[in-house]
């Protein structure tokens, strides 16, 4: 069974950091695009970022680009989301997930397979 396990969330303040990260189990993310989503109270869940495979390329949501980072290390099987200058309205759950069925990785989540447990996001203004 593939499991993704999130981890890094928590509570900041507007301005600050935080770092999440995923690690996959059970399964090799070399031929996966991985991927952030987030679901803020209310709302549906949106894409934040993919990082596409085998060639790397980015996307990122307009509402983060420039303050998120994302990337992965296949050594640790394991992708990351560096978020900077955190604003309230980025309060949310944070979910990771892989898929393998596009050319390109896209902010789209019925197109993702497998999906970690979802991780809060906290920033108080």
């Amino acid at each position: 069974q593939v499991q993704l396990v999130t981890s890094g969330g928590g509570l900041v303040q507007a301005g600050g950091s935080l770092r999440l990260s995923c690690v996959a189990s059970r399964i090799t993310l070399d031929d996966f695009h991985v991927s952030w989503f987030r679901q803020a109270p209310g709302k549906r869940r949106e894409g934040v970022s993919c990082l596409s495979s085998p060639d790397g390329s980015l996307v990122y949501a307009d509402s983060v680009k420039g303050r998120f980072t994302i990337s992965r290390d296949n050594a640790e099987n394991a992708w990351h989301l560096q978020m900077d200058n955190l604003k309230p309205e980025d309060t949310a759950v944070y979910y990771c997930a892989i898929e393998a069925s596009q050319a390109n990785c896209l902010l789209i989540e019925n197109f993702y397979d497998f999906w970690g447990q979802g991780i809060q996001v906290t920033v108080s203004s």
